[in-house]
């Protein structure tokens, strides 16, 4: 019998798109997560034992036997972001889910209906996955994902409720100016780490242009008034994150 792998990753649409797989397959369902706990909000707990509780079922743990957390990957691989995407990302998440994985094996991702693309991404680097999107079935958008939890009596994340469109870790090496400087007010510690990371590595998350060069921008350069959250690109972390 196929195992059917809801992939969960402390967002309102892995959420919402387990919920709707765990109705369709029952107990043939499991909820799976790649923990990256350590430097999420800590409010995400909560969420996943709420969501625990309209699941009807545990959510299990997956970890990096290699890495600890995300600053053991940079440490290790001497890698923050880059086009290819981030190497936090591939190591605690991408590679986990791949090794848990069998070959007949039904994967669930909370991809919604603006996210098409992402799926069409998906059929195209990995072929081979037996996959189901049931947010994109049932034409379901973000928004819809958040009423389906206020339904729920499940409130959102803490990093909705502040405000940002994701939640990540904190701070999550594929934001731009305008998240970084919103990360620098509300997580001033968690900004100063990440500074103080690239200025180790010799890497700078940001770039700036300078007489028309693209150059390096480091945290601790980052002026005030750079960048608009409202302009940050999608930077939902997943199992299946392909930027």
């Amino acid at each position: 019998m196929n195992r059917v792998l809801a992939w969960f990753s402390c967002g309102a649409a892995s959420a919402y798109s387990a919920k709707l797989a765990i109705d369709k397959y029952g107990d043939k369902c499991e909820v799976v997560y790649c923990d990256t706990l350590k430097y999420e909000h800590p409010d995400n707990k909560r969420f996943m034992k709420d969501c625990e509780k309209w699941f009807g079922k545990e959510i299990k743990l997956l970890k990096s036997e290699k890495y600890k957390d995300i600053y053991d990957v940079f440490d290790k691989t001497g890698w923050l972001v880059g086009p290819a995407g981030a190497r936090c990302t591939t190591e605690l998440k991408k590679l986990v889910r791949r090794k848990y994985q069998e070959d007949d094996d039904i994967h669930v991702f909370g991809y919604t209906i603006e996210e098409k693309h992402r799926k069409k991404q998906l059929m195209i680097g990995e072929p081979e996955l037996k996959c189901y999107f049931p947010l994109i079935e049932c034409e379901i958008s973000k928004r819809g994902c958040l009423e389906a939890l206020h339904k729920a009596g499940i409130e959102i994340p803490m990093m909705y409720r502040m405000g940002y469109a994701n939640n990540n870790c904190i701070p999550c090496v594929k934001g731009g100016a305008g998240y970084f400087n919103r990360i620098k007010r509300d997580f001033p510690d968690s900004f100063h780490k990440m500074a103080i990371q690239e200025r180790k590595m010799g890497i700078a998350i940001l770039k700036k242009y300078v007489n028309g060069e693209r150059v390096p921008l480091f945290l601790d350069e980052l002026p005030p008034d750079m960048g608009r959250m409202d302009a940050e690109p999608n930077i939902e972390c997943g199992v299946l994150c392909l930027s």
